[in-house]
């Protein structure tokens, strides 16, 4: 039986993983682990391959670097015996969508430079998560609420991959939570545009048709996000080697960490060093590949 599970996987809109790459990369990790046995999930895009050896990520990525050289893939390493999850918890904003809504509103107030520069800390890990949203709300007070759904309509976008992910997760009978340092206007939005079952959000504080500059207590922050993946394993009776965490940003470290396969998207550098893989190169379909699934298993 099969000790690791490792793919390679690439944009599906460029699909650069050719005959010669799987080969040679078949081959380097031959030379470092012995017997391996591939399939693949799909033509020039995902690649699979088992091994009989424990192997970490860092053991993987040092065997295959020359092989793969600077081509624009993915490597994704784990237990093959825990590879399927059954709960699926995602940032939003910058990972299911490829915007900061609160980046987004501020263009609206004239503030979007300043604050998104605040964002950008905050995401590094720079500046306390809480504080810095806290800072960042106060100045878009007296913004008008119509704002919101005009900005959710003309600046919010899923993330390629975003609808197939969840759709296919729900598919398959697992969870699916999306948890978000943003704002529950937009979460809920989004939720619903993907498929998640589950969502949680900060909320906005509004009077008299205008955002007040506060956001409801107690703001929902890295913490937060762990607790979450905790407790809607608990609830659905999934072990944490079930799980699989997707984020970008220092508020997503926690449940990266702790959970079963915990992926950093376009992350920052004390996101990707702490996850178990980075996804860099591919869509969000690269988390279906990931558990050994083929193209054609995509609901």
């Amino acid at each position: 039986m099969a000790v690791t599970a490792i793919t390679l996987v690439c944009n599906p809109a460029e699909a650069v993983l050719d005959e010669d790459l799987r080969d040679a990369a078949a081959d380097a990790l031959l030379d470092a682990f012995g017997e391996v046995r591939r399939r693949t999930l799909s033509e020039d895009v995902a690649e699979d391959f088992l091994i009989d050896a424990a192997a970490d990520r860092r053991a993987v990525m040092a065997a295959l670097a020359p092989a793969l050289g600077a081509a624009p893939l993915d490597v994704i390493a784990q237990p093959a015996k825990t590879r399927a999850k059954k709960l699926l918890i995602a940032d939003m904003d910058s990972t299911i969508i490829g915007q900061e809504c609160i980046d987004e509103l501020a263009d609206f107030a004239g503030l979007k430079t300043e604050i998104a520069a605040i964002t950008e800390r905050a995401m590094r890990g720079e500046l306390d998560f809480e504080a810095a949203l806290a800072e960042r709300v106060a100045m878009l007070k007296g913004l008008p609420e119509k704002t919101l759904e005009e900005c959710y309509r003309t600046r919010i976008a899923l993330n390629p991959g975003a609808r197939t992910l969840v759709q296919t997760m729900n598919a398959r009978g697992a969870a699916t939570v999306l948890v978000s340092g943003g704002f529950a206007f937009f979460v809920q939005r989004v939720a619903q545009l993907a498929g998640f079952q589950h969502c949680r959000a900060n909320e906005l504080l509004i009077a008299g048709g205008k955002l007040t500059g506060a956001v409801r207590r107690p703001i929902l922050g890295r913490e937060a996000k762990e607790a979450a993946l905790r407790q809607y394993a608990k609830d659905h009776g999934i072990p944490l080697a079930a799980t699989l965490a997707v984020g970008d940003g220092a508020n997503d470290l926690d449940m990266i960490r702790s959970a079963g396969l915990g992926l950093a998207w376009r992350a920052k550098p004390k996101v990707a060093a702490a996850a178990d893989a980075e996804i860099n190169h591919a869509d969000l379909t690269a988390l279906l590949y990931a558990q050994g699934l083929t193209a054609a298993e995509f609901a």
